[in-house]
């Protein structure tokens, strides 16, 4: 597939970018904003998102913003609270990527904790369905509102040993389906990317014996990132699509 935009394709688009502090997060937060876009920046460490921040200011970039949340023990009151600033800030939301994700342990399914599965359904499942709820209003006043959620190839095909993490990715891909059907009369388009092996810290610690060199970059596979928040990716809706296909 052909993934090319226009360099120009995201001008004066509003996007919030879950998990911008470092990995996918941040480079799709920078790739967005070398697009046009006005980034919102979303994560936990005010210190990282700073240093997003920083990097898209270095580059003339349009002004990003910081929202410091830890979904973890964020309520349904802020997400409210969230939208409601965005909206009274920006009057809409253009797209928004849910990147940041929880990998929990890598064990046995009769070893996982509940205060782990908790934690996992907490950050990957119940704080991007809360948010979500929350922001509807606000991307529905976008022309060309976008939706994108990360799965993994354990939410494709369970695998032993990857408990919570893979059922947080079934979860989250039929939370995609769901609304792009829902949403499918509208101007909003919902979908998914599996970014597959990338070279993240997620990544080091599921595979901590891996050679990291031999794995694309975050940058590697912006395209497909690019593609689906921008006016050429409107016709796709309702797909979890590889960003490396095999």
């Amino acid at each position: 597939m052909n993934y090319s935009v226009s360099s120009n394709a995201l001008k004066d688009k509003v996007i919030l970018v879950t998990g911008a502090g470092d990995g996918i997060g941040k480079q799709a937060a920078l790739s967005y904003a070398q697009y046009g876009a006005t980034v919102i920046l979303l994560g936990r460490t005010v210190k990282k998102l700073e240093q997003t921040y920083d990097e898209i200011e270095s580059f003339g970039g349009p002004q990003p913003a910081i929202i410091p949340l830890d979904m973890k023990g964020a309520s349904k009151k802020n997400y409210q609270d969230m939208a409601e600033t965005i909206e009274g800030q920006y009057g809409r939301l253009d797209g928004v990527l849910h990147n940041a994700s929880l990998l929990g342990v890598i064990s046995p399914f009769d070893q996982i904790s509940e205060d782990t599965f908790d934690d996992v359904m907490q950050v990957n499942v119940k704080a991007q369905f809360l948010m979500t709820q929350a922001l509807l209003p606000v991307i529905h006043k976008s022309k060309d509102g976008r939706i994108i959620f990360t799965s993994s190839t354990v939410g494709h095909s369970g695998r032993a040993l990857w408990g919570s993490y893979a059922i947080s990715k079934f979860a989250t891909e039929g939370m995609m389906q769901i609304l792009a059907d829902e949403l499918s009369n509208t101007n909003i388009r919902v979908n998914a990317i599996n970014p597959g092996g990338t070279r993240t810290g997620m990544r080091a610690k599921a595979y901590p014996a891996e050679d990291s060199q031999q794995l694309k970059t975050p940058l590697d596979i912006m395209p497909l990132y690019l593609y689906l928040m921008a006016p050429e990716g409107r016709e796709v809706n309702g797909q979890c699509i590889d960003a490396q296909p095999k």
